[in-house]
């Protein structure tokens, strides 16, 4: 579970902050050419936060989405938004049938679960997945990343390409798609995670937060970038964040 406190956090930041911008462009370069052909009933976002991402996916593709969380923190940001069918539940122990949905979708969740556990959330999504359904998962990527602010949001583990890779192909996921993303302020995070927050030795704080107008604009053109990237078919080798799209065999 993510640390309660984050939420409103999260609540604030996530409609204008470069990096929920940024990776929404990422996300959507990576969906748009996928979902195109495909009609969808039921879609479920599993750990939605406060539940904004839904109300954007159900805005952009015209998505029927269920926003579900652990955490009643987030939710009730949600209803104050006005988020329908906003669920609370474990991601672990879904309260749907078997093949409920059509689409799945996850963004940075199962890495809050403690290294092992991740497929016991796995086999969830997938169980209410139905078959040739579409699955689509983000989750943070590299150990040697771990920051402050992964610790102050309890997050578990960090993902590789491979492990991601052989995640899904477990729990019945053809992949489509998998791309390492956030990638070119990589250098960046480098310094920060690895060098200057060793050398204050800060206490565990929260990333998420507003910066200037200039720096956040700043800080957005690199995703922005990349996102043009992605859309236009190609990888990155290595970054901050890993996105899989795939199928239910």
């Amino acid at each position: 579970m993510m640390n309660p406190a984050e939420f409103a956090n999260i609540a604030k930041a996530e409609k204008d902050l470069w990096w929920y911008r940024g990776m929404r462009e990422i996300l959507f370069g990576m969906l748009d050419p996928v979902v195109r052909e495909r009609k969808f009933r039921r879609v479920l976002e599993a750990g939605c936060g406060t539940g904004y991402m839904s109300h954007v996916l159900e805005e952009r593709y015209g998505w029927p989405m269920y926003p579900l969380d652990l955490g009643w923190e987030g939710l009730e940001f949600g209803r104050r938004y006005g988020i329908q069918r906003m669920v609370q539940g474990d991601i672990a122990a879904l309260p749907y049938a078997s093949s409920a949905f059509d689409a799945v979708c996850s963004l940075d969740v199962i890495v809050h679960f403690p290294l092992g556990e991740e497929d016991r959330a796995m086999a969830e999504l997938t169980r209410v997945l139905e078959p040739g359904g579409l699955f689509v998962i983000r989750v943070s990527a590299l150990d040697i990343l771990h920051s402050r602010h992964s610790t102050f949001a309890m997050e578990r583990q960090r993902f590789t390409r491979d492990r991601l890779l052989k995640l899904a192909a477990r729990h019945g996921i053809r992949t489509l798609r998998v791309t390492y993303a956030n990638s070119l302020l990589m250098p960046v995070a480098f310094t920060k995670f690895r060098i200057v927050e060793p050398l204050f030795n800060a206490a565990p704080a929260s990333g998420v937060e507003p910066v200037a107008p200039w720096l956040d604009a700043v800080l957005h053109a690199p995703l922005s970038m990349e996102a043009a990237w992605i859309a236009a078919g190609r990888n990155f080798p290595l970054g901050q964040s890993l996105v899989l799209i795939g199928e239910k065999n």
